[in-house]
């Protein structure tokens, strides 16, 4: 049985606690197009619509609490080494009480200055112009924005590489470079795929559970499965 457990997360994760995805199926993101909310053209072209973006965001994270999802991961660290790899910007899985998670594309309820990116804060508040680091440059939401690098993907990446067993919640793994990540992970270990549509089959990669799924009902199914044949 595995000792070494990577989850790799993505929105359907969090959508059983309320918070909406977001992005519609014609691609808008709140009637908006997603270059001009997440991308540093849009920042550019005009920083109140992105600021205000991220802050109806966040206020809505702040209303809403982890699902049952969340804390079976929380119950599957008392019987293995678990290491989260999420692509939401949320807060959900450190306050159900998950030890190790890595925010893929940033996290909504920190900022990071436009002179220094490596100036970075927590912040709950809403974010307007004006706010500025110490320097005096504006913040910014601490997101990775389309267009950017993603400079936690090789740290990512390692963490899969040292995977016993993968546990795939709420992604289509379809959008890379996240859907890379699955790549990495060592041949024909078990990998389980919890997703009420999923996006891949038994005969895409050898060892595969699907479990179709939402994150509330399906990852306590898979968790006290595992958990069994672990005592």
């Amino acid at each position: 049985m595995a000792k070494r457990i990577v989850v790799l997360t993505g929105a359907g994760m969090s959508a059983d606690s309320g918070l909406r995805t977001f992005r519609d199926a014609d691609g808008l993101w709140e009637g908006h197009d997603v270059m001009e909310v997440a991308s540093p053209q849009g920042f550019a072209h005009n920083p109140a619509l992105v600021l205000d973006f991220y802050n109806q965001r966040r206020r809505q994270l702040l209303e809403v609490v982890p699902n049952k999802g969340h804390t079976a991961l929380v119950e599957l660290e008392n019987h293995f080494d678990v290491s989260i790899v999420t692509q939401n910007v949320d807060d959900l899985h450190e306050r159900a009480g998950s030890s190790h998670v890595l925010h893929l594309h940033g996290e909504l309820l920190k900022v990071r200055s436009t002179g220094n990116p490596s100036d970075v804060s927590k912040w709950k508040k809403d974010l307007v112009l004006g706010d500025c680091c110490g320097s005096g440059f504006q913040l910014r939401p601490h997101i990775v924005w389309f267009g950017e690098q993603v400079p936690l993907l090789p740290k990512a990446a390692e963490i899969t590489r040292e995977a016993d067993l993968l546990l795939i919640i709420g992604t289509s793994m379809q959008v890379y470079p996240a859907a890379s990540l699955i790549h990495y992970s060592s041949p024909g270990i078990p990998i389980y795929f919890v997703d009420p549509r999923p996006t891949v089959s038994p005969f895409d990669f050898e060892n595969l559970t699907i479990v179709a799924q939402k994150a509330a009902k399906g990852v306590p199914t898979v968790v006290s499965d595992l958990i069994g044949k672990a005592v």
